[in-house]
């Protein structure tokens, strides 16, 4: 079997990257480990970037998200019972659109099969052979079948834990790391969310998250310990912390009910560099993380995306490879930004074990810098809503 673009990994990042490169006639085959339904059960964060909401248009998926997705203006931040609002339109001109990351992948899924595009799910030993060559090819099996799929280019677009990063020689790549020494227990809900903005809350007894997915769908976070487990916290538990943690008034107002998912997620920034080896270009998760603190993971995602697709589109249409030349360079440029941010943010927000009487001081200073300077507010909105590409 032979394609234009092999990608690897059948999440948002790479169902976005196989759409659009369809939209210019460039063929591609998806190649994911798992299972449809299992890919459209992880529950991911759901504040979308104008750019990634402008990459859905140009791929002919945005529809549903206009009409369902909620637009943000701004968002709220609170430390013990003080709150105040950073608002984007009036620092950036521009709001973010709330709508759940398995939405997107569902609207995804829906234009490729649409447009008949291959997706092999339930592929397992995955194997890139002659990434460093001009005749790169995967090799996998589905369901006991071997197969060898031949093409012009591969795109990492598997995760942490996939094959591509992996595939890069350890003398070619390096990585920086930093793990985060608490994570977030996260539920679901079938309750109204307790406000129609993100409250982002700092609390002595640690961060908190209240969001939404749509007006009877609510997602509230938690900062938690790393050696607790989902169980080990009921429902009543749940609430009744949090309400601890948000302002006084917010908390009076929180419309509880029983969890319909609860899940514990670890905090890490993570990044790779180079983001390409020969044929080999990783996007998304494959090649940086970041901490959940402002919602980056897929927006990072879609701006290697649409470094890459330019990328192949002036190779196919221009017969020029500059662009996927300085792939790696421009990818890598903007996702440092957004790790700095993440990074910042989350250092604002959380309660670390080690921190001093200093440190917490800090902190607060930070947060009331933030809430009293215009100029520091418009810093932190370009950055919410999404540098340039």
């Amino acid at each position: 079997m032979k394609t234009q673009v092999a990608i690897i990994g059948g999440g948002p990042s790479g169902l976005l990257l196989a759409q659009l490169l369809h939209t210019r006639g460039i063929e591609s085959v998806v190649l994911e480990r798992k299972t449809k339904d299992y890919v459209l059960g992880r529950i991911r964060a759901g504040v979308l970037e104008q750019g990634l909401v402008k990459l859905m248009e140009e791929a002919g998926c945005a529809d549903r998200l206009h009409a369902e997705g909620y637009v943000h203006d701004g968002t709220l931040i609170s430390y013990g019972d003080e709150m105040f609002r950073i608002d984007f339109t009036e620092h950036t001109g521009t709001p973010v659109i709330v709508y759940g990351q398995t939405e997107v992948t569902r609207d995804l899924y829906a234009a490729r099969e649409k447009a008949g595009g291959r997706i092999d799910f339930n592929v397992d030993d995955v194997v890139i052979h002659g990434a460093d060559t001009d005749a790169p090819f995967v090799t996998y099996t589905v369901a006991g079948e071997h197969r060898r799929l031949e093409c012009d280019f591969i795109a990492g677009c598997d995760g942490f834990h996939g094959v591509s990063r992996q595939t890069i020689p350890l003398d070619v790549r390096r990585e920086y790391e930093k793990v985060y020494p608490f994570g977030w227990l996260g539920i679901l809900s079938e309750t109204p969310p307790v406000n129609h903005e993100l409250i982002y809350a700092n609390s002595p007894r640690g961060f908190a998250l209240c969001s939404m997915r749509n007006e009877n769908l609510s997602r509230y976070y938690i900062q938690c310990s790393l050696s607790d487990k989902p169980e080990d916290w009921t429902d009543e538990a749940f609430w009744q912390e949090l309400k601890r943690r948000i302002p006084a008034d917010q908390a009076a107002n929180l419309v509880t009910g029983p969890s319909i998912e609860k899940s514990i997620a670890p905090l890490r920034s993570f990044v790779t560099e180079p983001m390409r080896w020969g044929r080999l270009f990783l996007c998304g998760d494959a090649a940086h993380i970041v901490p959940p603190t402002g919602a980056k993971g897929l927006n990072t995602a879609a701006s290697d995306v649409h470094y890459l697709y330019n990328g192949l589109r002036d190779f196919y249409e221009k017969n020029s490879t500059q662009e996927i030349d300085l792939y790696s360079q421009k990818a890598l440029a903007r996702v440092w930004k957004a790790e700095r941010f993440s990074w910042w943010f989350s250092s604002m927000m959380h309660r670390y074990p080690d921190q001093s009487a200093f440190d917490l001081k800090m902190q607060v200073a930070d947060l009331e810098f933030l809430r009293s300077n215009k100029s520091a507010q418009k810093a932190m909105a370009e950055n919410y809503v999404g540098l340039p590409y």
